[in-house]
């Protein structure tokens, strides 16, 4: 692996563009293609709090089954609704919260569950109107306005959130909630919809494969030339340590990366 992009003491916004630049390398460029529909990003998402993906995934998919569409969704039952999303952490909160949330955007569309105006408006105004919905926090947000519509925010989860203050360009204290706007400052500047998008997956992605919460697996980390938490530990990198360092994630041998 070459000489790191940045030092130990660089400034907050070279390490967070250093952390770009080696990630994209690593884990790959991606083009900025939406993983799911907009409505799906968005309930599926409210969905996944504090619960699998795969717990997720089978409760929307029990959901659509049981209702058969959005207008089946929300005028079913909540009894019911709250019974086929029960492998979510807490169903009976998300249950209304899921009719509240269909009644807003059937209600901004006149009559549609459909959120595709969201990509005529400003940042502000889209941000502000999603995270106005009950269980609709920043992260949710970003993730539908960057994900679906391209809008340039920075969808910020605690596997990111880990790396950026363990490499040292987030503050100890800076919360998750907060992380959204620290960061976004820091690499909205140079980085546009396409550059925040792969930021935000190869960090999540990072987190997810080396950047444990315990134990994290720093012999393969390629940020360790500039990472506060890697020098804390190891002490300065080494020539040897470097040339030992893959330059490139190996799905062969470590696995295929996740959604």
């Amino acid at each position: 692996m070459p000489a790191p992009a940045a030092t130990y003491a660089a400034e907050a916004a070279a390490k967070a563009l250093a952390d770009h630049e080696i990630l994209d390398q690593f884990y790959g460029h991606l083009p900025p293609v939406a993983r799911r529909t907009p409505m799906r990003e968005l309930v599926s998402t409210v969905l996944s709090h504090r619960t699998t993906h795969a717990d997720e995934e089978l409760a929307y998919d029990r959901m659509l089954e049981a209702f058969g569409d959005w207008p089946g969704v929300l005028g079913a039952p909540v009894d019911e609704l709250i019974h086929a999303i029960r492998t979510t952490r807490w169903p009976a909160t998300q249950a209304p919260r899921i009719q509240e949330i269909l009644r807003r955007i059937q209600a901004e569309t006149g009559g549609k569950f459909d959120l595709d105006f969201l990509a005529d408006w400003p940042t502000d105004r889209a941000m502000a109107w999603l995270t106005d919905m009950p269980g609709i926090g920043l992260k949710t947000a970003s993730l539908v306005l960057l994900f679906n519509y391209h809008h340039p925010v920075l969808p910020v989860d605690a596997h990111v959130h880990r790396v950026a203050q363990r490499v040292g360009f987030l503050g100890p204290k800076v919360s998750v909630e907060k992380a959204h706007s620290v960061l976004l400052a820091l690499l909205g500047p140079r980085l546009d919809a396409e550059g925040l998008f792969n930021f935000h997956k190869h960090n999540y992605w990072h987190g997810q494969q080396i950047c444990f919460f315990l134990k994290p697996n720093c012999p393969r980390c390629p940020l360790k030339g500039f990472c506060n938490y890697y020098q804390e530990h190891y002490g300065d990198v080494t020539p040897d340590a470097l040339a030992a360092t893959p330059t490139a994630w190996d799905a062969a041998a470590w696995g295929k990366l996740p959604h």
